[in-house]
């Protein structure tokens, strides 16, 4: 893509979309690099608008600082849009490159997004001179609205004011007011035109993949997480609609495999159907995957026929813990009787579980690990995605547990790989290797490897095969960075110290009015809800 692939039409300006190039062990050795729907949504919008756009996705081709650069030079932008779906711990990533583009071209105007600059607009408006603009929460309206006011010729002070933007007045951080709401996701539009090689994108080994979104937000409030804070209310795309752009994917793109983004996609056992069936009725040889919470799936326990009709192979259930009183401590609204029978009604229907298992919620003991471990086996999952808590300054849980010590200050490794909270009972390297032990005794006890070599599904054992390969690669390389590039904190602070202290930004909420920011930590490296 150089400066002659993309003429400007006269009509509006050329803006390049970056996708950072924020390399994570899961995307090098997992599931491999994702399409930045975020950055697709916003292009769509741009693009509509009449503008002249490009996507650079730095991540995909492991490009450095200086390559973004020169590609910035070739297409000559009038304005570099970034942000990642990885927003926390892809911040440092964000600030450096954009720091290396308006070094090399002092007159591109750069703008920020995500769920990280959203919380934190005022203190990286304050603190990063060479970012612009911030568009807070969604941002497919407010950056078209931006960059039409850029256009305009406005001054800053004018677009501080803007909905869901955030800049410089009198040289102060400035919050605009919260932008209104997209009542109708049928209206949002994904730039797919702005991809230039699907070959880039693949996952499960099954051929090229495609990430889209059926609804936004969750009515759940569970206390660590903070989507449903992001996006407010719960909402949703034309089921029809949706199962159009899936067929029109594997139609003109040969996508194969097609994971859904939602937080939630079964809110409405209504909608849900209506999208299974739509997709179920055009027999395409796609497969999804999504994450669904255990009580929908017992919910659903008559539709799971449909759901493998519809292409569903394999679902994500956010177990989080395997402690009952746990579970009512973080308002997950679940039980482990729901967790258990949600595997098995799965595994009759031939779909693959994944169980997501959070570690550091209470201050455990190695008796914790193991009744876990043990719980976790009487589940029988196919696949285990151990996690670490990572607390953020917008959620709740943080609120409440003020007193939790932060050993982990390079907010680069606050990503759920890497441990972040002290255990009181349990050094790091005791916690990081009963994480360890349990992966491998879930994935390699008799009953899984004989699921593995003798399975009902021949497409099930090639994915079963794919993922036990890329979890091995992404188990080894997690041990070699412990071993070589983890280092704790001698001296932690407690949660409410490390907030209080600018460690990380205090929490903004969406359409506030100006507010003092504290200063950044020293490391500019963080992680995104």
């Amino acid at each position: 893509m150089d400066d002659a692939s993309r003429p400007s039409d006269g009509r509006g300006w050329r803006i390049l979309l970056v996708n950072p190039p924020y390399l994570t062990v899961t995307s090098m050795q997992g599931v491999g690099h994702q399409v930045p729907l975020g950055l697709l949504l916003v292009g769509g919008a741009l693009i509509d608008a009449g503008h002249t756009v490009a996507l650079l996705d730095a991540e995909a081709l492991h490009l450095d600082d200086a390559a973004i650069v020169a590609h910035a030079a070739r297409f000559a932008p009038d304005l570099v849009m970034t942000g990642h779906a990885g927003s926390t711990p892809a911040h440092p990533v964000c600030l450096r490159m954009l720091r290396a583009l308006r070094a090399a071209l002092p007159a591109v105007k750069t703008v920020y997004g995500g769920v990280y600059p959203t919380y934190h607009a005022a203190e990286i408006l304050r603190d990063a001179p060479w970012v612009d603009y911030v568009v807070r929460g969604a941002g497919e309206e407010a950056a078209a609205n931006l960059v039409r006011a850029l256009a305009r010729g406005e001054e800053p002070s004018g677009i501080a004011g803007m909905a869901g933007i955030a800049a410089r007045r009198d040289g102060q951080p400035c919050l605009g007011p919260e932008a209104p709401l997209t009542r109708r996701l049928d209206d949002l539009r994904v730039g797919w035109e702005l991809i230039e090689d699907w070959d880039r994108y693949r996952c499960f080994g099954v051929g090229r993949a495609a990430i889209v979104q059926f609804s936004r937000g969750c009515p759940h409030r569970c206390s660590y997480c903070g989507q449903y804070q992001f996006w407010v209310h719960w909402r949703h795309r034309t089921p029809r609609l949706l199962a159009d752009e899936i067929e029109w994917l594997y139609r003109a793109h040969d996508v194969r495999f097609v994971t859904l983004a939602d937080e939630n996609p079964t809110t409405s056992r209504k909608l849900w159907y209506e999208l299974l069936s739509s997709l179920a009725s055009r027999r395409l040889p796609v497969q999804l995957f999504a994450t669904i919470r255990a009580s929908d799936i017992v919910r659903d326990a008559d539709l799971l026929p449909l759901y493998r009709r519809a292409g569903l192979a394999c679902i994500l259930m956010g177990i989080e813990t395997t402690d009952p009183e746990t579970l009512r401590s973080i308002r997950k609204g679940s039980t482990t009787q729901q967790d258990y029978t949600a595997v098995r009604l799965l595994r009759r229907h031939g779909i693959l579980s994944m169980l997501g298992h959070v570690v550091g919620f209470d201050e455990e003991t190695p008796r914790t690990y193991w009744r876990a471990l043990r719980q976790i086996v009487a589940y029988d999952p196919d696949l285990l995605n151990a996690m670490y808590l990572t607390p953020h300054g917008w959620s709740s849980w943080t609120r409440e547990n003020p007193q939790r010590l932060v050993i982990q200050t390079d907010l680069g490794k606050w990503d759920y790989r890497h441990q972040v909270l002290a255990s009181r009972h349990m050094r790091p390297w005791q916690v990081f290797a009963l994480v360890k032990l349990t992966e491998i005794v879930v994935h390699c006890r008799p009953r899984a490897l004989r699921r593995l070599l003798r399975p009902r599904d021949r497409a099930l054992r090639a994915l079963l095969w794919w993922t036990f390969r890329r979890s091995a690669r992404v188990w080894l390389a997690e041990v070699r960075d412990f071993l070589l590039a983890t280092r704790f904190e001698r001296r932690p602070q407690t949660l409410a110290a490390w907030f209080r202290d600018g460690c990380q930004a205090r929490p903004e909420r969406p359409g506030a009015l100006p507010v003092p920011a504290p200063a950044l930590h020293p490391s500019l490296r963080d992680a995104a809800g």
